[in-house]
Protein backbone atom coordinates (compact mmCIF):
# COMPACT_ATOMS: atom_id res chain seq x y z
CA UNK A 1 0.00 0.00 0.00
CA UNK A 2 2.86 2.39 0.77
CA UNK A 3 4.27 1.92 -2.73
CA UNK A 4 0.84 2.57 -4.23
CA UNK A 5 0.56 5.82 -2.23
CA UNK A 6 3.96 7.03 -3.45
CA UNK A 7 3.18 5.96 -7.00
CA UNK A 8 0.23 8.38 -6.86
CA UNK A 9 2.55 11.13 -5.61
CA UNK A 10 4.98 10.42 -8.45
CA UNK A 11 2.08 10.55 -10.86
CA UNK A 12 1.12 13.99 -9.57
CA UNK A 13 4.71 15.17 -9.99
CA UNK A 14 4.63 14.07 -13.61
CA UNK A 15 1.29 15.75 -14.39
CA UNK A 16 1.29 19.05 -16.27
CA UNK A 17 0.22 22.04 -14.21
CA UNK A 18 1.75 20.81 -10.94
CA UNK A 19 3.75 23.38 -9.04
CA UNK A 20 7.48 23.25 -9.80
CA UNK A 21 10.59 25.07 -8.83
CA UNK A 22 11.62 28.07 -10.90
CA UNK A 23 12.88 27.12 -14.33
CA UNK A 24 11.22 23.68 -14.47
CA UNK A 25 8.87 22.91 -17.33
CA UNK A 26 5.73 20.81 -17.44
CA UNK A 27 5.93 17.28 -18.78
CA UNK A 28 3.29 15.55 -20.87
CA UNK A 29 0.97 13.13 -19.08
CA UNK A 30 2.37 10.16 -20.98
CA UNK A 31 6.15 10.59 -20.79
CA UNK A 32 8.10 9.86 -23.96
CA UNK A 33 11.03 7.44 -24.03
CA UNK A 34 14.25 8.62 -22.42
CA UNK A 35 16.44 10.55 -24.84
CA UNK A 36 20.24 10.64 -24.52
CA UNK A 37 20.00 14.38 -25.24
CA UNK A 38 17.90 14.79 -22.10
CA UNK A 39 19.49 12.40 -19.65
CA UNK A 40 22.95 11.65 -21.01
CA UNK A 41 22.23 7.90 -20.94
CA UNK A 42 21.10 5.53 -23.62
CA UNK A 43 17.63 4.13 -22.95
CA UNK A 44 17.78 0.64 -21.42
CA UNK A 45 16.69 -2.28 -23.51
CA UNK A 46 13.37 -4.03 -23.02
CA UNK A 47 13.35 -5.03 -19.32
CA UNK A 48 13.37 -8.73 -18.54
CA UNK A 49 10.43 -9.37 -16.16
CA UNK A 50 12.19 -12.46 -14.79
CA UNK A 51 15.34 -10.53 -13.86
CA UNK A 52 15.11 -8.31 -10.77
CA UNK A 53 16.44 -4.78 -11.01
CA UNK A 54 19.68 -4.35 -9.06
CA UNK A 55 20.06 -0.98 -7.33
CA UNK A 56 23.30 0.10 -5.69
CA UNK A 57 22.67 2.68 -2.98
CA UNK A 58 25.38 4.72 -1.21
CA UNK A 59 23.92 5.98 2.07
CA UNK A 60 25.95 8.78 3.63
CA UNK A 61 25.77 7.60 7.24
CA UNK A 62 23.62 6.91 10.29
CA UNK A 63 24.15 10.19 12.12
CA UNK A 64 20.56 10.84 13.20
CA UNK A 65 17.12 9.41 13.84
CA UNK A 66 16.07 10.92 10.51
CA UNK A 67 18.83 9.04 8.67
CA UNK A 68 17.89 5.75 10.34
CA UNK A 69 14.28 6.22 9.22
CA UNK A 70 15.46 7.07 5.71
CA UNK A 71 17.54 3.87 5.50
CA UNK A 72 14.68 1.74 6.85
CA UNK A 73 12.28 3.27 4.30
CA UNK A 74 14.61 2.44 1.41
CA UNK A 75 15.15 -1.15 2.53
CA UNK A 76 11.44 -1.73 3.06
CA UNK A 77 10.44 -0.16 -0.25
CA UNK A 78 13.05 -2.15 -2.20
CA UNK A 79 11.73 -5.41 -0.76
CA UNK A 80 8.15 -4.44 -1.50
CA UNK A 81 9.03 -3.43 -5.07
CA UNK A 82 11.02 -6.61 -5.74
CA UNK A 83 14.22 -4.64 -6.36
CA UNK A 84 17.54 -6.13 -5.26
CA UNK A 85 19.22 -3.52 -3.05
CA UNK A 86 22.98 -3.34 -2.53
CA UNK A 87 23.47 -0.70 0.18
CA UNK A 88 26.62 0.68 1.77
CA UNK A 89 27.07 3.12 4.68
CA UNK A 90 29.73 5.78 4.03
CA UNK A 91 29.89 6.89 7.68
CA UNK A 92 30.08 10.57 6.63
CA UNK A 93 33.10 9.93 4.40
CA UNK A 94 32.88 10.99 0.73
CA UNK A 95 35.85 8.79 -0.23
CA UNK A 96 33.95 5.77 1.08
CA UNK A 97 31.07 6.77 -1.18
CA UNK A 98 33.43 6.85 -4.16
CA UNK A 99 34.68 3.35 -3.25
CA UNK A 100 31.11 2.07 -2.96
CA UNK A 101 30.10 3.54 -6.32
CA UNK A 102 33.09 1.96 -8.04
CA UNK A 103 32.15 -1.38 -6.47
CA UNK A 104 28.64 -0.97 -7.90
CA UNK A 105 30.13 -0.29 -11.34
CA UNK A 106 32.26 -3.46 -11.11
CA UNK A 107 29.16 -5.44 -10.19
CA UNK A 108 27.35 -3.96 -13.21
CA UNK A 109 24.26 -2.87 -11.29
CA UNK A 110 21.27 -1.54 -13.23
CA UNK A 111 21.16 1.76 -11.40
CA UNK A 112 22.93 3.72 -8.65
CA UNK A 113 21.38 6.02 -6.05
CA UNK A 114 23.50 8.34 -3.92
CA UNK A 115 22.73 10.31 -0.77
CA UNK A 116 25.84 12.54 -0.90
CA UNK A 117 27.71 13.60 2.23
CA UNK A 118 28.56 17.00 0.70
CA UNK A 119 27.64 18.88 -2.47
CA UNK A 120 31.01 19.22 -4.18
CA UNK A 121 33.59 16.87 -5.67
CA UNK A 122 31.25 14.60 -7.64
CA UNK A 123 32.11 15.28 -11.28
CA UNK A 124 34.83 12.63 -11.71
CA UNK A 125 32.95 9.73 -10.10
CA UNK A 126 29.73 10.59 -11.93
CA UNK A 127 31.67 10.64 -15.19
CA UNK A 128 32.74 7.08 -14.37
CA UNK A 129 29.13 5.97 -13.86
CA UNK A 130 28.12 7.67 -17.10
CA UNK A 131 30.91 5.94 -19.03
CA UNK A 132 29.74 2.65 -17.54
CA UNK A 133 26.23 3.37 -18.82
CA UNK A 134 24.66 3.25 -15.36
CA UNK A 135 21.97 5.86 -14.60
CA UNK A 136 22.25 7.72 -11.29
CA UNK A 137 19.59 9.13 -8.96
CA UNK A 138 20.59 11.70 -6.34
CA UNK A 139 18.62 11.29 -3.12
CA UNK A 140 18.00 13.63 -0.17
CA UNK A 141 21.02 15.94 -0.68
CA UNK A 142 22.00 17.54 -3.97
CA UNK A 143 25.31 17.59 -5.85
CA UNK A 144 26.93 20.67 -7.38
CA UNK A 145 28.00 19.70 -10.91
CA UNK A 146 28.16 21.76 -14.10
CA UNK A 147 26.86 18.91 -16.27
CA UNK A 148 23.39 18.02 -15.01
CA UNK A 149 23.22 15.07 -17.43
CA UNK A 150 25.50 13.18 -15.03
CA UNK A 151 22.40 12.18 -13.06
CA UNK A 152 18.77 11.54 -13.98
CA UNK A 153 16.87 13.23 -11.16
CA UNK A 154 17.23 14.58 -7.64
CA UNK A 155 14.60 13.41 -5.13
CA UNK A 156 14.44 15.25 -1.84
CA UNK A 157 13.15 18.11 0.27
CA UNK A 158 13.33 21.82 -0.47
CA UNK A 159 15.87 22.67 2.24
CA UNK A 160 15.85 26.37 1.39
CA UNK A 161 12.10 26.51 1.94
CA UNK A 162 12.56 24.71 5.27
CA UNK A 163 14.82 27.55 6.41
CA UNK A 164 12.24 30.08 5.21
CA UNK A 165 9.47 28.36 7.18
CA UNK A 166 11.60 28.33 10.34
CA UNK A 167 12.38 32.04 9.98
CA UNK A 168 8.75 33.01 9.34
CA UNK A 169 7.61 31.13 12.42
CA UNK A 170 10.29 32.85 14.52
CA UNK A 171 9.42 36.32 13.22
CA UNK A 172 5.76 35.78 14.02
CA UNK A 173 6.49 34.28 17.44
CA UNK A 174 8.82 37.15 18.42
CA UNK A 175 6.84 39.98 16.83
CA UNK A 176 5.93 41.57 20.19
CA UNK A 177 9.53 41.60 21.47
CA UNK A 178 11.32 44.93 21.24
CA UNK A 179 15.01 45.46 20.62
CA UNK A 180 17.54 43.08 19.13
CA UNK A 181 16.62 39.38 19.09
CA UNK A 182 19.82 37.32 19.38
CA UNK A 183 19.71 34.02 17.50
CA UNK A 184 21.96 30.99 17.95
CA UNK A 185 22.28 28.56 15.05
CA UNK A 186 23.26 24.90 15.18
CA UNK A 187 24.46 24.00 11.69
CA UNK A 188 24.69 20.50 10.25
CA UNK A 189 27.59 18.87 8.44
CA UNK A 190 29.83 21.48 6.81
CA UNK A 191 29.31 21.52 3.03
CA UNK A 192 26.10 19.46 3.11
CA UNK A 193 23.08 20.59 1.12
CA UNK A 194 20.60 20.78 4.03
CA UNK A 195 22.97 22.81 6.18
CA UNK A 196 23.82 25.23 3.36
CA UNK A 197 20.26 25.72 2.11
CA UNK A 198 18.46 25.81 5.47
CA UNK A 199 20.89 28.44 6.69
CA UNK A 200 20.52 30.46 3.49
CA UNK A 201 16.71 30.34 3.51
CA UNK A 202 16.64 31.43 7.15
CA UNK A 203 19.09 34.31 6.60
CA UNK A 204 17.42 35.61 3.44
CA UNK A 205 14.07 35.74 5.23
CA UNK A 206 15.30 37.78 8.21
CA UNK A 207 17.83 40.00 6.45
CA UNK A 208 15.41 42.89 5.89
CA UNK A 209 14.58 43.07 9.61
CA UNK A 210 17.53 44.39 11.60
CA UNK A 211 15.97 43.30 14.91
CA UNK A 212 16.85 39.66 14.19
CA UNK A 213 20.57 38.91 14.36
CA UNK A 214 22.39 35.57 14.27
CA UNK A 215 25.04 36.15 16.93
CA UNK A 216 26.28 32.58 17.44
CA UNK A 217 26.62 29.86 14.82
CA UNK A 218 28.61 26.64 14.68
CA UNK A 219 28.41 23.19 13.05
CA UNK A 220 27.24 20.34 15.27
CA UNK A 221 27.22 17.60 12.59
CA UNK A 222 23.50 16.74 12.86
CA UNK A 223 24.13 14.74 16.07
CA UNK A 224 22.61 14.97 19.53
CA UNK A 225 26.01 14.98 21.20
CA UNK A 226 27.17 17.72 18.86
CA UNK A 227 24.12 19.85 19.62
CA UNK A 228 24.64 19.46 23.36
CA UNK A 229 28.34 20.35 23.25
CA UNK A 230 27.95 23.38 20.96
CA UNK A 231 25.02 24.71 22.99
CA UNK A 232 27.14 24.42 26.12
CA UNK A 233 29.75 26.57 24.37
CA UNK A 234 27.12 29.16 23.47
CA UNK A 235 25.94 29.38 27.08
CA UNK A 236 29.46 29.75 28.44
CA UNK A 237 29.42 33.26 27.00
CA UNK A 238 28.43 36.18 29.28
CA UNK A 239 24.72 36.20 29.99
CA UNK A 240 24.10 39.29 27.85
CA UNK A 241 25.22 37.22 24.84
CA UNK A 242 22.81 34.37 25.47
CA UNK A 243 20.32 33.87 22.62
CA UNK A 244 16.57 34.39 22.82
CA UNK A 245 16.09 31.99 19.89
CA UNK A 246 17.80 28.78 18.76
CA UNK A 247 17.51 27.62 15.15
CA UNK A 248 18.69 24.02 14.83
CA UNK A 249 19.21 22.44 11.42
CA UNK A 250 17.85 19.12 12.70
CA UNK A 251 15.98 17.53 15.61
CA UNK A 252 18.87 15.53 17.06
CA UNK A 253 20.95 18.67 17.58
CA UNK A 254 17.93 20.47 19.04
CA UNK A 255 17.35 17.68 21.55
CA UNK A 256 21.01 17.84 22.58
CA UNK A 257 20.66 21.61 22.97
CA UNK A 258 17.62 21.13 25.22
CA UNK A 259 19.84 19.10 27.57
CA UNK A 260 22.50 21.83 27.65
CA UNK A 261 19.92 24.57 28.25
CA UNK A 262 18.49 22.67 31.21
CA UNK A 263 21.99 22.14 32.60
CA UNK A 264 22.45 25.93 32.54
CA UNK A 265 19.38 26.37 34.71
CA UNK A 266 17.24 27.75 31.87
CA UNK A 267 13.87 26.58 30.58
CA UNK A 268 14.00 25.47 26.92
CA UNK A 269 10.99 26.60 24.93
CA UNK A 270 10.48 29.56 27.23
CA UNK A 271 13.77 31.25 28.12
CA UNK A 272 15.05 30.22 24.69
CA UNK A 273 12.60 29.67 21.82
CA UNK A 274 13.68 26.58 19.87
CA UNK A 275 12.90 25.87 16.22
CA UNK A 276 14.12 22.68 14.57
CA UNK A 277 13.90 20.79 11.29
CA UNK A 278 13.02 17.11 10.65
CA UNK A 279 9.77 16.15 12.36
CA UNK A 280 10.84 13.04 14.27
CA UNK A 281 8.66 11.50 16.96
CA UNK A 282 11.27 12.44 19.57
CA UNK A 283 11.03 16.09 18.58
CA UNK A 284 7.23 15.94 18.76
CA UNK A 285 7.52 14.51 22.27
CA UNK A 286 9.80 17.43 23.16
CA UNK A 287 7.16 19.82 21.82
CA UNK A 288 4.49 18.13 23.92
CA UNK A 289 6.76 18.65 26.96
CA UNK A 290 7.19 22.31 26.04
CA UNK A 291 10.92 22.11 25.28
CA UNK A 292 10.77 22.74 21.51
CA UNK A 293 8.40 25.34 20.07
CA UNK A 294 8.17 24.40 16.38
CA UNK A 295 9.48 21.77 13.98
CA UNK A 296 9.67 22.11 10.20
CA UNK A 297 8.98 18.75 8.58
CA UNK A 298 11.60 17.05 6.40
CA UNK A 299 10.22 13.71 5.25
CA UNK A 300 12.78 10.85 5.36
CA UNK A 301 10.41 8.23 3.93
CA UNK A 302 11.79 8.49 0.41
CA UNK A 303 12.06 4.76 -0.29
CA UNK A 304 8.78 4.23 -2.20
CA UNK A 305 9.37 7.27 -4.39
CA UNK A 306 12.94 6.16 -5.11
CA UNK A 307 11.86 2.65 -6.11
CA UNK A 308 9.09 3.94 -8.36
CA UNK A 309 11.58 6.32 -10.02
CA UNK A 310 13.95 3.40 -10.60
CA UNK A 311 11.17 1.45 -12.31
CA UNK A 312 10.16 4.45 -14.43
CA UNK A 313 13.73 4.94 -15.63
CA UNK A 314 14.22 1.24 -16.37
CA UNK A 315 10.99 1.35 -18.41
CA UNK A 316 12.53 4.12 -20.55
CA UNK A 317 10.46 7.05 -19.26
CA UNK A 318 11.60 10.55 -18.40
CA UNK A 319 11.34 12.08 -14.95
CA UNK A 320 11.42 15.68 -13.74
CA UNK A 321 14.97 16.79 -12.94
CA UNK A 322 13.82 17.75 -9.46
CA UNK A 323 11.17 16.01 -7.34
CA UNK A 324 10.18 17.64 -4.04
CA UNK A 325 8.25 15.86 -1.31
CA UNK A 326 5.28 17.69 0.31
CA UNK A 327 6.05 18.88 3.87
CA UNK A 328 4.63 21.08 6.64
CA UNK A 329 5.52 22.90 9.87
CA UNK A 330 4.22 21.83 13.29
CA UNK A 331 3.94 23.84 16.51
CA UNK A 332 3.46 22.93 20.16
CA UNK A 333 -0.29 23.40 19.75
CA UNK A 334 -0.41 20.66 17.08
CA UNK A 335 2.16 18.29 18.56
CA UNK A 336 -0.12 16.48 21.01
CA UNK A 337 -2.57 15.63 18.22
CA UNK A 338 0.12 14.51 15.78
CA UNK A 339 2.75 12.74 17.89
CA UNK A 340 1.15 9.29 17.74
CA UNK A 341 0.97 9.47 13.95
CA UNK A 342 4.69 10.06 13.44
CA UNK A 343 6.22 7.05 11.70
CA UNK A 344 9.83 7.87 12.55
Amino acid sequence: MKLVKWCLILGLLLMPGCSKSSGESSLPTAPPPVSPLITGFEPPGEPNPMKPIILGFSQLGSESTWREANTASIKEAAEEAGITLLMTNAEQDQNKQFEAIRSFIRRDVDMIAIAPVVQTGWEAILEETKEAGIPVIILDRSVNVEDSSLYITFIGSDFYEEGVKAAKYMMDRMRHHSGIIQIAELQGTVGSTPSIDRGLGFRKTIEANGNFQITQTKPADFTQNGGREVMREFLQQPQEKWPQVLFSHNDDMAIGAVEAIKEAGLKPGSDIIIISVDGTRRAFEQMVDGNINAVVECNPLLGPLLMQAVKEIMAGRTLPKRMVTPEDIFTQELAAKEVEYRKY
